[in-house]
Parts: C-alpha cells; structure tokens; sequence
C-alpha cells in the first residue's frame, strides 16, 4: 500500500511538472504615460517581477507619445540585458522616446491604427533641440536597432530633423521593424505561446502598496511640488527669526523627493549627502560666515545640482569610457530651477497674503504700540555721542553692540548694513529711537 501512495505521488509530480513546463508564462507590463522617473521606474520593477515570477516573456504594452531622454535611455539598456525576451505591443503610440524602447525590444506587435517613429528631440514647447541633442538620439537608435537585428538606417530616419519618419502597422511588418499585428496583447500572447496553452501575469496585481506609494510620488509634478516646498521652505526660513513651520516644510520636502527615488533605486546616497552639504554651507554662510560669498553661492549650486541629479539615471551620466555626458541633465536642471524660482516668488507672495490677515499672528508677533493707545517713544537723549568714536562690543551684523569712551554699552547698527567685529572702531553718524548708527572710519 505505502509502495502505491509513493508511485501514485510520484506520477502526480512528474505530471504536474510536465504540465508547468508545456504552460508558457507572459508577464505585462502597462506603460501609457510620458517617458519620465516614474515609468522608468515601473518598467525595471516589472523587469525584476517578471524574472522572479520565472516568466518565459516580457510583454511591454505600450502607449506613449515620449518623454526624457534619459529616462528612455534608461529604459532601453534595462531591455536590452534582460535575459528573457522583451515583447513590445504598441497598444496605439510609440512615438519618440516610446520608439526608442520599442526598436530595443525582441519583438514588435502593433495594434491597426497605431504608428511607431517621430523620434526627433524636441524641448517642453515641442521647439526642435539642436543637432548636438539630435546627433546623441540618432546614435542610440541606429545601436539600439543594431543590437536588436533592425535596419539603423530606417531607425536613424525616426529622427530626420528634415523629413522625420512614422511607420504604420502594415509599413513597419514591411520594413522589417514589426513581426505581426495584433489587436490586443492577449493575442500577442497566444502568439508567443504558439497556440499552447498560455498565462498572463500583470505588473499591476503584482504591486505592493509601498511600490504604488512610490509610483504615486514619482510623479513629475507631484516631484516639482516637493521642490519648492524644499526651496521655499529654505527661503522662508532664512527670512523669519526663530525656527518652525517654513523648516518643518523644507524637511518633509526633502524626505518626500528624496525617500521613493533612493527606495526605487533612482538616487544614490551620495546625491542626499550633497544636497544635505549644501544646506550645511548656506547655514554657514547666514549664521557664521559674515555677507554672501563664496559659501552661500557654493551652497545654492550644491543643492540645485544635488535636486538635479536625483532625477537622473547616473549610468547615463557618467559613461563608462570616462567621459561626462552632460545632455540627460540639462532638462533636470531646468525643472529645478524653475521651481526653485516659483518657490521663492511664491513664498514672497504667501509672506505678504498672511501679514495682510490676522491668520499670521499665531505665527509670529505683530502687535503695533500706538501713540494713540497711551505708548511714547523712547527719549534719545545719545545725540551728544554722535560724531564720535565707539568700539564694537560685540560682532554686528550688521546689528550689535557698541561700547563709548565712558564705559557704557549701547545697541548699535551699521548705517549702511555690512558686517563689524569686535574690537573694530566706528564712528557715531545718527541716533535714532534709542540706537545708534555708526559707520566704518
């Protein structure tokens, strides 16, 4: 009988092993949004959840009109050393940088009606980039189309800034650039299954909570908003005395544009320790170093390259024969500039729109003492010590303390603003409510 149970078991094993191996596994991957962070994301997640599922192929389901170029650089160098075939459904539009990740496919089903091409490199108000941009999209088309048996040639004329091609279904299978025609990546599927039984696994089921986070806050403009409460917060603060809500700001910024891209293996340690460096010289400069030089303006390049280079892939950074390509970033820097810049114009308006309400006084003080209300000034009674000499007490900047010939100390500030250290001479030039302004000798 135990003989039986054991040969019965075995038969069982062997049958369902047989039964697995005859089922061809296809792992989806949906990307129908712009090239960005975030799809660059979603497609090497679903590159390492496809090869841990033991998927047999890749099924890019594919609806784009493009995006950066570095994120589709990106995307291009994770197909083409995947292990397992990349199976690309232009499920409508592969247009730009949609083509590119196209042409680095295996394979290419497109749905009727849908095109592949337009790779020309255009800026964010469609203006066609210089040839340099041009020369740098051309190249990985052609080496992309090469790696993966297709004419450079055709791929090339994707970015022909005088007569740039967009290949339909029937054109592309024509050319040599699509294998077939489907109207949906179920056929695709029973396509690569070769009409034998067949499984669809989707990214989208397979996603923790956590990766949908992630994916949530990658979102180019949810990442704009972080940067301006980063630099607005910075700018806030350094205008108010004290500290509270404008840092509280700034941190939570910075944790929520920096946390998902180092989670999601976007940005590297290195990049956070940058930025962290250059807030540490702009503190420098506004609570130690006297004026604003060269560690105030150090620490505004710092922090601005740092937010940069977080949205960029460093692989296509930094190449691998040594030399530095400078193009995938200029677009990274330009957004963070830009927000850097309606961060502090709008931090000036929100300043201004909250003094003008009485919201702002659980803030910060603002009571006005009026003459009217049973409050005098402060007799001045220090014109004698104008026009002579005092020393500087304690460092003024450009605020301090002053001590007279007579041993008494007196608040002082710098006529014309500046930076005094202790033990320096001035010279008394007004007084005024109960201060005295000196100036340099």
């Amino acid at each position: 009988m135990k003989r039986l149970l054991v040969l019965l078991l075995f038969v069982l094993s062997v049958t369902e092993a047989f039964c697995n191996d005859s089922l061809t596994v296809v792992y989806r991957i949906r990307l129908d949004q712009d090239i960005d962070r975030s799809s660059q994301r979603l497609v090497t997640l679903g590159l390492e959840k496809a090869e841990k599922a033991s998927a047999d192929y890749v099924l890019l389901d594919l609806d784009t009109y493009g995006g950066a170029v570095d994120a589709a650089d990106s995307i291009r160098s994770a197909i083409l050393v995947y292990e397992k075939p990349v199976v690309a459904f232009i499920n409508m539009q592969a247009a730009s940088a949609g083509a590119l990740i196209s042409i680095a496919c295996d394979s290419i089903y497109m749905k009727t009606g849908s095109s592949i091409g337009a790779a020309t490199v255009v800026d964010q108000n469609g203006k066609v980039m210089p040839d340099k941009y041009q020369s740098f999209m051309r190249g990985m088309m052609r080496s992309t189309a090469q790696a993966t048996g297709r004419d450079p040639k055709i791929a090339e004329s994707m970015t022909d800034t005088a007569g740039v091609l967009t290949l339909t279904p029937s054109e592309a299978v024509e050319v040599g650039f699509c294998e077939g025609i489907a109207e949906s990546y179920e056929e695709v599927a029973k396509i690569l299954a070769s009409d034998g039984d067949y499984i669809v696994k989707d990214l989208k089921d397979d996603m923790s909570w956590l990766d949908k986070l992630i994916q949530f806050l990658l979102h180019p403009l949810l990442q704009s908003i972080f940067m301006m409460m980063i630099v607005g917060g910075i700018f806030v603060e350094i205008r108010t005395p004290g500290i509270g809500l404008p840092l509280i700001t700034a941190v939570v910024g910075a944790l929520l544009y920096f946390a998902p891209a180092y989670i999601g293996h976007l940005a590297e340690y290195w990049e956070i320790l940058l930025f962290v460096a250059g807030l540490i010289l702009i503190a420098l400069e506004i609570f130690v170093i006297p004026g604003f030089g060269v560690a105030g303006i150090s620490g505004i390049v710092i922090v601005i390259v740092s937010l940069a280079l977080a949205m960029v892939d460093n692989v296509e950074f930094f190449r691998w024969d040594g030399t530095l390509n400078l193009q995938p970033i200029v677009r990274p820097v330009c957004i963070v500039v830009l927000s850097a810049s309606a961060a502090v114009f709008g931090s000036i308006w929100l300043v201004r729109k909250l003094f003008a309400t009485r919201s702002f006084d659980h803030i910060a003080l603002r009571q006005e003492l009026k003459a009217s209300d049973g409050f005098t000034g402060v007799v001045n009674g220090l014109e004698v010590i104008v026009g002579e000499c005092v020393t500087v007490f304690t460092d003024m900047r450009p605020s301090g303390k002053v001590i007279a010939s007579d041993g008494r100390v007196y608040e002082a500030a710098l006529k014309f603003g500046g930076y005094a250290s202790k033990g320096e001479k001035l010279k008394v030039v007004s007084s005024e409510q109960g201060r005295l302004y000196c100036d340099k000798l």
